[in-house]
C-alpha cells in the first residue's frame, strides 16, 4: 500500500501562531491545515480503499469482541463490552467511515492518523491503547499475519540510519524546539526513563531526583570515578555529562542534534565544566580515542537493526582495557522484534524515523558474535518508564497553551498525546521494557 512520506517534523509541523484561514475544519473537531498535514486533512478514498475498509471493519469488530473495551458509534451502536462498566475504557468513533478507510489503507499508521484527525477519541486514551498493546500479537488473524510482508508498508531505504541519513532523522524529532521540550521535561532536561523509589506513587515533584538517580546508577555501573575517561553516545541536553564531570571524569559526548548540542554546551559552561566536558556534533561511527567507560541512554533505539553491529563494534574499538559499558535501552520481545523489524509504523512516520527497539537477546547475540564484549548484568525498570511517560503527558497537557505559542497546532497536540500515551501503554502492558545493561570484556581488568 502507498504511504505518504512524513513531513519534516522540525519545520513543517510548526506554523505561525496566527494561522491563516486556509484550513479544512473536521466536523465538530479541529482545524487541519492540508498543506502541513495532507494525510490527516482528508481520509483516503476510492474503490480499493473502500474494499480495504470493509475488511478492516470486519477484523476490527472481531478483535474488539474479545477485548475489555467498549467501542461506541455515533448512532448508539456498541461493539465489544456492551455493559457500561467503569473498568472498560471507551473508544468513541466520531467518524466511522473515515476511521475504517484510514485503518484499511494504513493499518496501524492509519489508526494513529485517525486519532490525529479526530475521527476517534477515548475517555482514557492510555487505557484504550493498553488494551490493544496487551494483545498486539493476536489482534490480526493468523492467516493475515502470514501475509504481513505483502500488506504492511516497509521502512523506506532513505530513512535507514546510514551516515547519510542519520542526522536528518535525528533532527526531525530532537530539533523540534528546546523550548518545546522544556515545557514538559523536568529541570534536568532528561528525556528517558526515570528511576523512582516507588513508581506507583511518584509525582512530578519526584521526577528530577528520579532522573538523577537513574543517571547515577548508570555511572556506577560503568565505574565512573575521578579521572575516568568517559564517552557518551547521545548527549541529550547534557545532564549525564554534567554528573559524570562532577565526579571528576573527563567526558566526550556526541550527538547529531544541533539544538541539543547548543543547549548542552550552554549548561556545561554554566556549571563550570568546560575544561572537562566536550560536546561534539558527530556520528558515533566516527568517534576515536580510548575510554574507560562508554555510556549511552536510549540511543540504540535510533541506530536501526542494520547498524547494531557497527554500533557495538565501535564501542568495542574505543573501550580501553578493563573498561565498562553501561547502556539504557528500550526493549521488546525478541520474536516480535524479528516479526516487525522491517515494518514502517506510525512511530517511524511521525516520531522516530529509522529506528527499531532491540531485544535483550539481540544485544547479547550481536555482542557475542561481532565483538569481544559480553552482557554482564540486566536491570529491568519498565514500570518506571510507564510512570515517567504519564508524568510527561500530564505536564504536556497542562502546558499546551504555551506550546501553541511556539507554533504547534491541535493536530500536533493530538499526535504528541498519542505518542506519549501509546508509549506508556506499551510499558504498562509489559509489551515493552527498558533495561540498564552492563557490558564488559570477560576476565579483563583495568590497567
Amino acid at each position: 500500500m502507498e504511504i505518504q512520506k512524513a513531513e519534516n517534523m522540525s519545520s513543517q509541523m510548526r506554523v505561525a501562531p496566527n494561522a491563516d484561514s486556509s484550513v479544512v475544519r473536521a466536523p465538530g473537531q479541529l482545524d487541519i491545515d492540508p498543506q502541513r498535514w495532507p494525510a490527516i486533512a482528508v481520509a483516503p478514498s476510492g474503490a480499493t480503499v473502500n474494499m480495504r475498509a470493509r475488511v478492516a471493519r470486519r477484523i476490527f469488530r472481531r478483535a474488539v469482541s474479545e477485548l475489555p473495551l467498549r467501542v461506541e458509534f455515533p448512532d448508539g451502536t456498541v461493539w465489544g463490552a456492551t455493559s457500561e462498566v467503569e473498568t472498560h475504557p471507551r473508544m468513541l468513533l466520531h467518524r466511522p467511515d473515515e476511521f475504517f478507510r484510514r485503518l484499511g489503507s494504513g493499518a496501524l499508521i492509519g489508526f494513529g492518523e485517525a486519532y490525529m484527525a479526530g475521527d476517534w477519541d477515548a475517555s482514557d486514551l492510555e487505557a484504550v491503547l493498553e488494551v490493544f498493546a496487551s494483545r498486539v500479537a493476536s489482534l490480526v488473524p493468523g492467516n493475515l499475519q502470514r501475509l504481513r510482508a505483502f500488506l504492511v508498508a516497509r521502512q523506506p531505504k532513505n530513512e535507514r540510519n546510514s551516515t547519510k541519513n542519520t542526522q536528518s532523522n535525528i533532527s526531525r524529532h530532537y530539533d523540534l524546539s528546546n523550548d518545546f521540550f522544556r515545557l514538559f521535561l523536568d529541570e534536568t532536561m532528561t528525556y528517558s526513563a526515570a528511576l523512582f523509589t516507588d513508581p506507583e506513587t511518584a509525582t512530578l515533584d519526584d521526577l528530577a531526583e528520579a532522573q538523577r538517580r537513574k543517571i547515577d546508577r548508570l555511572l556506577d555501573l560503568a565505574g565512573v570515578t575521578a579521572g575516568s575517561r568517559v564517552l557518551e553516545i547521545g548527549t541529550g541536553w547534557g545532564e549525564l555529562a554534567l554528573r559524570a564531570a562532577a565526579r571528576g571524569a573527563t567526558v566526550h559526548t556526541v550527538t547529531l542534534s544541533t539544538a541539543q548540542a547548543e543547549l548542552a554546551q550552554q549548561r556545561v559552561h554554566q556549571h563550570g565544566y568546560s575544561d572537562s566536558v566536550t560536546v561534539e556534533i558527530l556520528d558515533y561511527r566516527f568517534v576515536d580515542g580510548q575510554y574507560d567507560a562508554v555510556v549511552s541512554v536510549e540511543m540504540i533505539e535510533a541506530v536501526g537493526y542494520q547498524y547494531w553491529t557497527e554500533y557495538f563494534s565501535k564501542i568495542d574499538s574505543v573501550l580501553a582495557p578493563g573498561g565498562k559499558v553501561a547502556i539504557q535501552a528500550i526493549t521488546m520481545p525478541h520474536e516480535r522484534m524479528l516479526a516487525t523489524r522491517n515494518t514502517y509504523t506510525w512511530i517511524h512516520k511521525y516520531i522516530f524515523p529509522g529506528g527499531l527497539l532491540p531485544s535483550v537477546r539481540a544485544i547479547e547475540e550481536t555482542t557475542e558474535k561481532f565483538t569481544t564484549l559480553r552482557v554482564d548484568e540486566v536491570f529491568s525498570m519498565g514500570s518506571h518508564y510507564a510512570r515517567t511517560l504519564r508524568l510527561w503527558e500530564d505536564h504536556f497537557t497542562a502546558t499546551f497553551d504555551q506550546t501553541r505559542k511556539l507554533g504547534f497546532d491541535d493536530v500536533f497536540r493530538r499526535m504528541w498525546k498519542f505518542y506519549l500515551n501509546y508509549s506508556e501503554a506499551g510499558f504498562a502492558s509489559q509489551y515493552l521494557d527498558v533495561q540498564q545493561i552492563l557490558i564488559s570484556r570477560p576476565n579483563e581488568s583495568r590497567t
